[in-house]
């Protein structure tokens, strides 16, 4: 790593992603490639001597790029937006120049630490319980994704349990979640062993808003222990992504108090949200869960991959995932004077994601961060008034934060017709190139997704957005 080689490639590498996004509306937003082109563009070994880092970058612009789906242009809509910033860059840089492996304090102490203190800071903005906070006995730490937020907790709660009753038991043991939870739960399942029939997915609708009924909850716990099995988990999400669904964590987590299950709230989309007070509520209840998650790298700017999760009881974590091997003991840890954040995950290696998070909340600032989220709610309401003026059309479930459910209605008013067009007009729509949006089934309809959250989107594209829609849902009714 020669600095000045460093230097002069590193200038090269900024000017390429600068223009990269300076001409970012150029491309198709979602590629328009066919399975297997790259292998017909590279060649079928690497090379045996280096090669120019202009002819690396050519072939970026010329065989890469077209095969890019491009979340981070302002027409991305589809599924739940990836934010990147330049904040979050040059988190990003740096970590990857320090390029540290901070499994333990004592692999980089910085690294422990400033992840302790960030997501102290993170967890104070969103007015978290103290519980959650490193200066007790939980705290946070920064996963890779949603996923593995709620594979760790879900170990936690298992082993819980298991120490308790004994790991015979195993095949008793029983979850809860709604039919909306991230299908993140059901691959945690598989992994910590909780057999397919033991998993309760309950059924929610349009009476709720598509949120989990304390009720159904209540009646699945009691049902399922009078049958002998052991509860020991429940899900509940603040934002579905089908359609951000907010299940009601006060009614939820009492019920979980009184069985003793460990309740775990999974806000990774709308969690960057309620770091504006107005939008805060929407977590109220979450002092009585036992877990709390939010991705950073969704909706706050932060460069994927940041997942924050916190915890009430460290122990937990730690006591399902800890190792410790003679190669890894030290001082510190020995004494248990530090965090190890090792045992905290499910790999043993990490990065310095802390890093990228810190210079977020530092260069923009709370109040540029919630201007940040207000202006895409702002946004995503504009296109709900779009399409509420616009009688071919209807928005399907109530909008809280920056997406938008709606359809397109057929002349004739049969599930199957309507079905279809939507899913031909999300065809048509994307195989423009102009704009990416995705899609759900609520209730047995085919409903249509407009994520507002590109960090580049602004009202212009929202605008010329409605106007794509409008124009293919006229051509297919046109041919009806």
């Amino acid at each position: 790593m020669d600095a000045e080689q460093l230097r002069e490639n590193a200038h090269k590498m900024v000017d390429f992603i600068a223009d990269y996004y300076k001409n970012i509306e150029t491309f198709p937003v979602l590629s328009q490639v066919e399975p297997g082109y790259l292998h017909k563009l590279l060649p079928d070994s690497a090379p045996t001597h280096p090669e120019p880092l202009q002819d690396v970058l050519d072939d970026v612009q010329a065989k890469i790029l077209p095969g890019v789906t491009h979340w981070q242009s302002p027409d991305f809509f589809a599924y739940y937006p990836s934010n990147s910033s330049i904040a979050g860059f040059l988190g990003e840089m740096l970590s990857a120049g320090i390029n540290m492996v901070g499994f333990s304090w004592i692999t980089s102490p910085a690294a422990t630490e400033l992840e302790m203190i960030v997501l102290d800071w993170l967890a104070r903005i969103l007015k978290l319980p103290d519980e959650f906070l490193s200066t007790g006995q939980g705290g946070g730490v920064i996963q890779g994704t949603a996923s593995e937020a709620v594979l760790v907790v879900l170990l936690a709660a298992r082993d819980n349990v298991l120490r308790r009753v004994g790991k015979d038991a195993l095949g008793k043991l029983v979850v809860y979640s709604s039919d909306q939870t991230h299908s993140a739960l059901q691959k945690a399942c598989q992994i910590v062993g909780v057999h397919p029939e033991n998993c309760r997915v309950l059924k929610s609708d349009t009476h709720c808003d598509y949120a989990l009924s304390p009720q159904s909850v209540d009646e699945a716990i009691s049902s399922d222990i009078d049958a002998g099995l052991i509860p020991i988990f429940l899900c509940a999400t603040v934002g579905t992504t089908s359609s951000t669904a907010v299940d009601p964590l006060l009614s939820l987590g009492k019920i979980t108090k009184s069985y003793g299950i460990w309740f775990h709230v999974d806000a990774a989309y709308a969690g960057s949200a309620c770091i504006c007070p107005e939008y805060r509520h929407y977590i109220d209840g979450v002092e009585e869960a036992d877990s709390f998650n939010m991705n950073a790298h969704k909706w706050l700017l932060t460069n994927f991959d940041c997942s924050a999760l916190w915890v009430k009881d460290r122990s937990a974590l730690i006591q399902a995932l800890s190792t410790n091997p003679e190669f890894l003991k030290n001082k510190a840890s020995q004494a248990n004077m530090v965090v190890d954040y090792k045992d905290w995950q499910i790999p043993l290696g990490r990065r310095f994601r802390s890093l990228k998070l810190w210079m977020v909340l530092r260069l923009y600032g709370l109040d540029n961060l919630q201007s940040y989220i207000r202006n895409h709610i702002a946004l995503a309401k504009h296109f709900e008034e779009l399409i509420a003026q616009d009688p071919r059309f209807e928005v399907v479930s109530p909008r809280k934060f920056s997406l938008v459910c709606f359809r397109l209605l057929p002349p004739h008013k049969d599930d199957d017709s309507a079905n279809k067009i939507n899913h031909d007009l999300l065809d048509a729509v994307n195989s423009t190139g102009k704009i990416f949006i995705s899609h759900t089934v609520l209730s047995g309809k085919y409903i249509l997704r407009f994520a507002v959250g590109a960090p580049l989107t602004e009202e212009r594209h929202i605008v010329s957005a409605w106007k794509v829609l409008q124009d293919e849902a006229s051509a297919l009714l046109s041919s009806l």
